[in-house]
């Protein structure tokens, strides 16, 4: 019996994982996404689309992009995590192309309508990787700050992770600033970074590989153009089904957050023709020098307060799901629970998404 899910986003057939180019164009929601169109497993990526009017409830839409130029075709190469920004009404997405021949280089495709997609006549944008990064070069955010564009990059170099910061005035021509951000400790490569301003000064996220629970970590602190300066570190989401997530202001001025909902771990059954879903979108909140991630006001009729795989208790909260093989644990004070149970996803948001637990709770079947 097929269990698809009601409130969140995935593909008709085929694999997803990383949400890509989140955007609100011309009076919609789109979502773009990695996506192996064939098959429900890793392969040659594309970017497959879906819109939105409510956030909830999405269409999907024919592919976006296709690995079809020299720079991102091969059999482990293709058309890789990216982003989109909007300048003079047309909708540029920005993407890692990645080919046997040229390694991991940034590309870029534009839209009129955004519905189809045209690549740039000189892609790559960005053809080889700056000193301070390796061949592990990929996954570019671009956003505007005041009158420049500003992509990050994940990248590494001698097992430090690092966010290579690079600017633009017209989204074609590149210059490398420098690293953004390093740290050793957050392992060789960061991946999926996003940076934007944020309250009265900007934030920085990015994912880490490998861990099981807190894989994405927020930092928020200055920026002067150049130099990045870290005021406080955050990690709200336990996971461990949260992977790769991106935001994006809407049109009320919402900064969203999207996140993969899937593990490279889950075994997809051989009656399966699709994987992977998005997490239910959520707004990004500083409140008190804490950071939030709760769902949009527009499913809020989808909350509950208890549910049988959560065990509320004085002092904090225990979430057990088949799928994981320890309990995810919250201790502290606890003021509210709220709880999103789809046909195979939970999601669980501790005093109004101060600590959240996103899993896949039981197999499909």
């Amino acid at each position: 019996m097929d269990k698809r899910l009601k409130y969140h986003f995935e593909p008709k057939k085929g694999w997803i994982n990383d949400p890509n180019g989140l955007i609100f164009y011309k009076r919609q929601y789109h979502a773009f996404f990695q996506h192996y169109p064939y098959a429900p497993k890793w392969g040659q990526m594309h970017w497959g689309h879906a819109v939105s009017d409510d956030l909830i409830r999405w269409k999907e839409l024919p592919i976006a992009l296709y690995p079809d130029k020299p720079y991102d075709d091969g059999e482990r190469g293709g058309c890789w995590s990216g982003s989109a920004v909007i300048k003079d009404d047309l909708l540029y997405l920005f993407y890692t192309s990645v080919s046997d021949e040229f390694g991991q280089t940034q590309s870029v495709a534009m839209s009129k309508d955004g519905l189809h997609f045209e690549k740039y006549e000189n892609n790559p944008v960005i053809k080889k990787y700056p000193p301070d990064g390796s061949c592990d070069f990929r996954d570019p955010k671009v956003t505007k700050i005041g009158g420049i564009y500003y992509m990050v990059c994940g990248s590494g170099k001698d097992n430090i992770g690092k966010i290579l910061l690079f600017s633009s005035e017209n989204l074609f021509d590149w210059q490398y600033v420098g690293v953004l951000f390093e740290g050793e400790q957050y392992g060789s490569v960061l991946e999926c970074p996003d940076f934007f301003p944020f309250d009265d000064k900007y934030m920085l996220m990015f994912s880490q590989m490998g861990r099981p629970t807190h894989s994405t970590m927020f930092i928020y602190g200055d920026f002067d153009g150049k130099v990045f300066a870290p005021v406080s570190f955050h990690t709200p989401e336990a996971g461990p089904h949260f992977y790769a997530p991106q935001t994006f202001a809407d049109d009320k001025n919402r900064r969203i957050i999207i996140g993969w909902l899937n593990s490279w771990d889950r075994q997809t059954k051989t009656s399966e023709d699709y994987t992977g879903a998005f997490t239910i979108p959520r707004e990004l909140k500083m409140v008190d020098g804490k950071l939030y991630t709760f769902p949009v006001s527009e499913a809020s009729d989808l909350l509950k307060n208890e549910d049988e795989l959560v065990k509320i208790e004085k002092n904090g909260l225990t979430a057990t799901a088949k799928t994981i093989s320890f309990p995810l644990e919250y201790r502290g004070g606890i003021e509210r629970v709220d709880i999103l149970k789809d046909t195979k996803t939970i999601e669980v948001f501790v005093n109004k998404g101060e600590t959240s637990f996103t899993c896949w709770f039981a197999d499909e079947n």
